[in-house]
């Protein structure tokens, strides 16, 4: 795996972090080829529990594309008429975006920096974001004559409502950390000489949770998106047999009635 993307597995906590911070991690093709590999890594392995996806810098998250390379490309496609620049969407990002959105286990987004385009829209595909006060959000992609990818069409509007997703998609402006916490967009903002530590302090507890249950809660909330009432009852019913069929929950209302800690195994 390049090392444009640092991939650690430690007590079941999976910790991805894009590594070009002289680009502010911007997304050349091997980076992004190396983010896909291990969010899809992290998503498959039945060891991993929990994953955090962070950067490394202080100045950006994910800027997005690599407009320096991608400048290079549509020269190159202009010239053959290949028209092959603009498959990194379907090669790269819709990938990346499902695996971190349909993982069967909490995925933690630590926001450093800049999170713009493509990297506001992998921010948006985890679970829970836990902002720096120094970072902030961008759309980005009407600023150079784009529409939205990496999901982000789809996770805005959800978080922060249609109206307010279309004005932030049609005039891009900067977001400051506060202002994405009242929006929705932070679940939680802190100091950033504290941001690597309360993230993996976050993640560390999910990793050690009852991963069938989180599973099934970012399946019940995903489907209740798009379903009626009566159709999420029914998937509520389906995935709390599932979840009450768990060993975590034989272990937690053994505890509960002991009065202990319940230690999850996961499963």
């Amino acid at each position: 795996m390049a090392d444009t993307v640092l991939y650690e597995v430690s007590d079941g906590l999976a910790t991805i972090t894009l590594n070009r911070p002289e680009a502010m991690n911007a997304l050349n093709i091997e980076t992004k080829v190396a983010l896909r590999d291990a969010v899809r890594s992290a998503a498959a392995d039945e060891a991993v529990r929990a994953v955090l996806l962070t950067a490394a810098g202080e100045r950006a998250f994910c800027v997005g594309q690599d407009l320096k390379e991608h400048i290079g490309l549509l020269s190159a496609d202009w010239e053959s008429g290949s028209g092959q620049t603009m498959s990194t969407v379907r090669e790269h990002y819709n990938p990346i975006v499902r695996a971190l959105a349909g993982a069967r286990k909490p995925v933690v987004a630590a926001v450093n920096g800049v999170a713009a385009g493509a990297g506001f829209g992998f921010a948006l595909a985890a679970d829970y974001r836990i902002v720096a006060d120094t970072a902030s959000f961008n759309t980005s992609f009407a600023g150079v004559a784009l529409t939205a990818d990496s999901g982000i069409s789809w996770t805005l509007p959800r978080v922060v409502g249609p109206g307010r997703a279309t004005d932030l998609l049609l005039f891009p402006r900067t977001v400051k950390a506060q202002e994405a916490y009242e929006l929705g967009i932070a679940n939680r903002v802190v100091p950033a000489a504290e941001l690597r530590a309360e993230a993996e302090k976050v993640a560390r507890a999910l990793a050690e949770g009852p991963t069938v249950a989180y599973a099934a809660l970012k399946e019940s909330v995903a489907f209740a998106l798009t379903h009626s009432l009566d159709e999420a009852l029914e998937k509520e019913d389906e995935l709390q047999s599932r979840a009450g069929s768990s060993e975590d929950h034989a272990i937690a209302v053994r505890a509960f009635v002991e009065k202990e800690t319940p230690r999850y195994l996961g499963r």
